[in-house]
């Protein structure tokens, strides 16, 4: 898997920038990727030294359209922890 297979965006969220505090950054990843793939892409992807990685699988919702109801996809997102002093320049100045 190519890395920019595994991140597929950063999450930008209330919760995502009060964890910056604690040098901690949330990425949406591929359903298939493992804590170990993405400890690794993160650190190829924005050279910095990655501590810790936790995965979280977000299960899909039950969405109403017109009558009927459709179940969303559901998706995996990481929080990865950083060595401390270390900074990703995407989320500066969110």
């Amino acid at each position: 898997m190519n890395l920019h297979d595994i991140i597929r965006r950063p999450l930008i969220t209330e919760k995502a920038a009060d964890l910056q505090a604690q040098d901690k950054y949330v990425f949406e990843v591929a359903r298939t990727a493992n804590k170990v793939q993405v400890k690794s892409a993160v650190e190829k992807a924005f050279n910095v030294k990655v501590v810790d990685v936790n995965v979280i699988t977000i299960p899909g919702k039950m969405r109403r359209s017109g009558r009927r109801f459709v179940p969303t996809s559901s998706w995996k997102k990481a929080i990865v922890k950083l060595k401390h002093g270390d900074t990703i320049t995407y989320f500066e100045g969110v």
